[in-house]
């Protein structure tokens, strides 16, 4: 019964946004397996949107290209005006020979002629992965997500958090073209070989998680010869990895830091805070 009287509360709800909205905003930064079957169905739906702006990471056979778009979204939304979106999909994928490329991705955007589509096909082979950001230009979303070496650079004067994957050789690239970014995530297990060249400035970030990079990118950002941090910036890692990477602590310079760390994870030694002047816990 319960289920039921959700059932159709959902269908009443999906009823009033094709009927009454005509604006529309999906909007998530956590991935989804469900595009085709709850993304998709609820697009079907709403046939008098006139503004639609799709924001959505998602898994699944297929690339989401502009033949995806039209043929679910565009063909249905005969009213629609405005349709603006970032969209990062990801495939599984085992033999490079049958990979899509760039060029496949942009042919399928031929027809958009209100905006410039940027878009971007990355493989990692190692994980046995791929994914395509597609996303009409210019951009005015807050986050930039999933930042690889294709990276073309540009400016970005709205995003304020960001996250990078693959090798990385580029974060004087990525200040210059992020100007005022808050917020810096690092997916990345690979090491960094960067050559610094001069110290780079982070003016406006205060978070900081490395907990998914490489060990290496503690040196990047921790040792002051490499860059310059504003003070009180939090900093998420792991605490095995942040000792030995700063020889227990007496190769860097952490006045500037505050370490946040796990409450399940096993209590600081007292000589901690002798470096880390300030300590915060999070839960999971």
């Amino acid at each position: 019964m319960f289920k039921k009287e959700e059932q159709e509360k959902n269908k009443m709800f999906v009823q009033s946004l094709s009927t009454l909205n005509k604006w529309f905003l999906l909007h998530s930064k956590n991935d989804t397996n469900d595009y085709d079957s709850l993304i998709v169905p609820l697009f079907h739906r709403m046939t008098n949107l006139e503004k639609l702006n799709l924001d959505i990471i998602c898994y699944r056979r297929t690339f989401i290209d502009g033949n995806e778009l039209k043929r679910n979204i565009l063909n249905y939304m005969t009213r629609l005006k405005t349709f603006t979106f970032i969209i990062c999909s990801h495939i599984d994928f085992y033999d490079r020979n049958n990979s899509v490329s760039n060029e496949d991705i942009q042919l399928t955007f031929q027809d958009f002629k209100d905006h410039q589509i940027i878009s971007f096909v990355d493989y990692f082979p190692e994980r046995k992965e791929a994914q395509c950001l597609t996303y009409s230009d210019p951009y005015r979303l807050i986050y930039y997500y999933s930042i690889t070496n294709q990276f073309p650079g540009g400016s970005f004067k709205y995003v304020r958090e960001i996250s990078l994957i693959d090798e990385h050789e580029f974060f004087l690239r990525i200040t210059q073209s992020f100007p005022l970014m808050e917020k810096l995530s690092i997916v990345n297990e690979k090491n960094s070989d960067q050559q610094h060249i001069s110290i780079i400035e982070y003016p406006h970030l205060f978070s900081l998680n490395l907990k998914e990079g490489h060990p290496d990118y503690l040196e990047e950002f921790l040792l002051d010869t490499r860059s310059t941090l504003r003070m009180n910036v939090y900093l998420h890692s792991d605490y095995g990895p942040l000792k030995k990477v700063t020889d227990n602590f007496t190769r860097i310079n952490c006045s500037k830091i505050k370490y946040q760390y796990c409450k399940s994870s096993r209590r600081l030694p007292k000589h901690f805070k002798d470096y880390f002047f300030q300590t915060c816990s999070f839960k999971f």
